[in-house]
């Protein structure tokens, strides 16, 4: 089965883009929207509506493979590619990429899947989000050419040995809605909850970490309080965006000792912190996340670390890994261009015994969700990010939904 042609069409993600540097300089909200001037390149506010390419391609039987280009909240941060503009996207696609693209065999995914990560333009790779995008549809029209499931030819193409397809446990972000949105979750009863957004010591973390443990209460006590069922018991995940390490200047001893306060507040509830610390650079942040996770391993504490920022591309998830700078690494699925690496980062992560969370961004379309739900199952990966946008309840049944239909549609052909 060949692609016949490529047609493009400018999408709208689940989110929007957010100017990390600016909020975290002390960015004001107003309403919605954040008062102030962009500090990160390309950005003309400091919050502006998330774009997405949605690429299609034709195949010669009149089916049609789809994938988002999308790119995460924080474009531009943590060594990330700079703001994808959608316009500039379908422009690369149509007068350089297309033709090299149009005839492609697209029968079998990886091999072709590894050509289009490599492609470059003017001697620089093309961006993460187009990448992204451009093998997303690959796998879809694989899929499609092949009348199976995206995990099924996953799992075949890169020989998981597991038979046993099962549900991953779905991680839901509550955006600044941190309250009411979680009350969502318990009665959904998702399984790791709530990341909560503390990207600001004023007002999320307190200048002692006052007012993040204060909420760790509150949401232990919310479970306890509304759960119908005494065995529903989720994680507590919380992204913290560096700001651990802000209040307490890196000092190591100090961040572990507020990490074991917020693990006694969060019991009998496993927690997660996220970024307790961005060191600024890749190296400096990797030495820190070890570091902590070896004060944790030595002790008592079953806290567990997350890496996100500094861990964006496949060397950098390999990279963290071998270094055991956290308990599990976010494997921030846009960020690593091609979907083939984020199978790649997902098996290599659960090789070495880190916790592989398939993770990505609020700001991807449904599209690229249903698509890395798939390999999420295909991968076996411990967790998978509920997504896209910050309502709670879109995110939780789009993945959810697609999680369901791909197992049932493989049990119904197994059986």
């Amino acid at each position: 089965m060949k692609i016949k042609e490529i047609i493009c069409s400018k999408s709208l993600t689940g989110f929007y883009f957010d100017d990390q540097a600016a909020v975290k300089n002390g960015a004001d909200q107003d309403g919605f929207n954040y008062v102030g001037e962009p500090i990160t390149d390309k950005f003309t506010s400091i919050r502006q509506k998330g774009e997405a390419v949605s690429i299609m391609f034709l195949l010669e039987d009149g089916q049609v493979g789809i994938g988002d280009a999308a790119a995460v909240q924080y474009s531009g941060a943590g060594g990330r590619d700079p703001l994808f503009i959608a316009e500039e996207g379908m422009k690369i696609i149509q007068e350089k990429i297309r033709p090299l693209l149009i005839g492609k065999d697209i029968s079998r995914f990886r091999e072709l899947a590894v050509e289009i990560d490599s492609l470059e333009i003017d001697a620089k790779l093309i961006h993460t989000a187009l990448r992204y995008g451009l093998t997303q549809a690959l796998l879809a029209s694989t899929a499609k050419a092949n009348k199976v499931t995206m995990a099924e030819v996953i799992r075949e193409e890169y020989n998981i040995s597991s038979k046993e397809y099962h549900r991953i446990p779905m991680f839901a972000q509550t955006g600044d809605d941190r309250y009411t949105n979680v009350d969502k979750m318990i009665i959904k009863e998702v399984e790791v909850m709530p990341h909560a957004l503390i990207n600001n010591i004023k007002t999320k973390l307190g200048y002692n970490g006052e007012i993040l443990k204060e909420y760790v209460v509150w949401l232990r006590n919310r479970v306890l309080k509304l759960r119908t069922r005494e065995d529903y018991n989720p994680v507590f995940h919380i992204d913290v965006y560096g700001t651990i390490g802000q209040i307490f200047d890196n000092n190591y001893d100090k961040m572990f000792t507020y990490i074991r306060e917020l693990e006694v507040a969060a019991s009998p509830f496993l927690l997660r912190i996220e970024g307790p610390t961005d060191a600024g650079n890749r190296m400096d942040t990797m030495i820190a996340l070890k570091t902590i996770t070896s004060l944790i391993n030595n002790s008592d504490s079953k806290v567990e670390i997350v890496a996100d920022e500094w861990c964006n591309t496949l060397d950098d998830v390999m990279f963290f890994a071998d270094n055991n700078a956290g308990h599990m690494l976010q494997v921030k699925t846009p960020d690593l261009g091609g979907i083939n690496n984020v199978i790649d980062a997902l098996q290599y992560c659960s090789a070495r015994n880190i916790g592989a969370y398939s993770g990505g961004t609020c700001n991807e379309t449904n599209i690229s969700a249903e698509i890395t739900t798939n390999i999420a199952i295909a991968c076996n990966a411990k967790q998978c990010l509920a997504k896209p946008g910050m309502g709670t309840d879109e995110g939780i049944m789009i993945v959810n939904n697609i999680m369901n239909r791909t197992l049932a549609l493989i049990k119904y052909r197994q059986d």
